[in-house]
């Protein structure tokens, strides 16, 4: 198993422009309430960087591996995503919500359903459950059931990547926990969108929608290069 310090060290620099990205949109922080081009262009520059990170692997390397493939498509249809939020308040926020939705499944195709792990499809589903039940109060019209569908999806992205982490079996590896751990930042950021659309204002809920969402979008697009390091760990031993 390629050890941490050597995924340091040969993808670190490669996200050097990501972490520049995401600096810059806290640092100008544009306001919401004024949508633009400039504002969707540096919400969206984080995720333009993890195209890079990806690309920067080479397109032999994302045609050989369909896992690594699938995620560079679903930070894409993320980016489209991102920028009809933007516009979510002149009703594009269906729109985003589509696109997300996609995103969520060619996540869930790129993690697999190996190992199944039904304890974890189980207790993913009932968290599902408790969260759409606390939001159905909350909810009319289409978003009665277009959020219900949703929640479906990113709790069965959920489901895949937890499934992975098979840490009693000593079957780990460090990409799985990093597609572990992003799949659940995704799902506390979309749940703080939800519960700030829906229900109520959530205390500096921009900052912490953004935080985890960045942080959950990094650490998936790092689980898609495993086999390219450890392609590279076996040549280098």
């Amino acid at each position: 198993m390629v050890s941490p310090v050597t995924v340091v060290k040969s993808e670190g620099p490669k996200l050097v422009p990501f972490f520049k990205a995401t600096c810059v949109y806290f640092v100008l922080w544009l306001p919401t309430s004024s949508p633009s081009w400039f504002s969707a262009l540096i919400k969206c520059l984080p995720i333009f960087c993890l195209w890079v990170f990806l690309l920067a692997h080479g397109i032999n390397f994302l045609v050989a591996h369909r896992s690594a493939s699938r995620i560079l498509a679903g930070l894409i249809f993320s980016a489209v995503g991102d920028a009809f939020l933007i516009w979510q308040e002149q009703g594009y926020f269906v729109h985003g919500l589509l696109m997300f939705a996609i995103t969520h499944i060619l996540y869930s195709s790129a993690f697999g359903m190996k190992p199944l792990d039904l304890k974890a499809g189980l207790v993913m589903t009932l968290v599902s459950s408790f969260c759409y039940t606390f939001l159905y109060a909350y909810l009319s019209g289409p978003f009665t059931y277009l959020v219900a569908v949703y929640i479906a999806l990113i709790g069965f992205m959920g489901w895949r990547a937890i499934a992975g982490v098979q840490l009693c079996n000593d079957l780990w590896t460090w990409t799985k926990l990093s597609a572990c751990i992003g799949a659940v930042l995704f799902m506390v950021s979309d749940l703080t969108i939800a519960v700030n659309k829906f229900c109520f204002p959530v205390p500096y809920s921009r900052a912490i929608i953004m935080a985890t969402y960045y942080a959950a979008q990094m650490l998936i697009a790092l689980s898609a290069v495993e086999s390219r390091d450890e392609d590279d760990f076996r040549k280098r031993n």
